[in-house]
């Protein structure tokens, strides 16, 4: 537990929310400023502030309640799809370094972007180029 984490202070019950789901590694609540009804953040329990920090068992434990509580949010507000989202460091606008996913319940006509409207400009790659970073991802695997 980070004491200075609004995230850890609410698994802590420090911080009322509006929980939604617990067990012994993750926890889920409400968003307090949510895009949508339904709005809910999936979190370790334990304090890691970026996805390739998470332990291999806690990023399937994630993973397994990501996958629980997808339809349930959408069925708790009669949504027929959602986005799925992480933002993983402070660059890609993590506002609290502690690990989150986002379940966003979408909803025809609501006005959402798909998740390529979160990068801005899309980069001009040349084949050759995708070809080195392709293998630069694989080399370090």
């Amino acid at each position: 537990m980070s004491e200075d984490c609004i995230f850890c202070q609410i698994v802590a019950g420090e911080i009322p929310s509006d929980t939604v789901y617990e067990d012994e590694d993750v926890f889920a609540f409400l968003d307090a400023n949510p895009l949508a009804p339904g709005h809910t953040l999936v979190i370790p329990k334990a304090h890691h502030e970026r996805l390739n920090d998470l332990p291999d068992d806690t990023a399937r434990a994630l993973y397994d309640a990501l996958h629980a509580l997808i339809p349930a949010v959408e069925g708790s507000v009669d949504a027929p799809a959602s986005n799925v989202g992480f933002n993983n460091g402070a660059a890609s606008g993590q506002e609290v370094p502690h690990v989150h996913g986002h379940v966003i319940p979408r909803f025809e006509g609501d006005g959402g972007h798909p998740i390529h409207a979160v990068g801005g400009e899309a980069p001009d790659l040349s084949d050759d180029e995708r070809g080195t970073i392709a293998s630069d991802i694989t080399d370090r695997l």
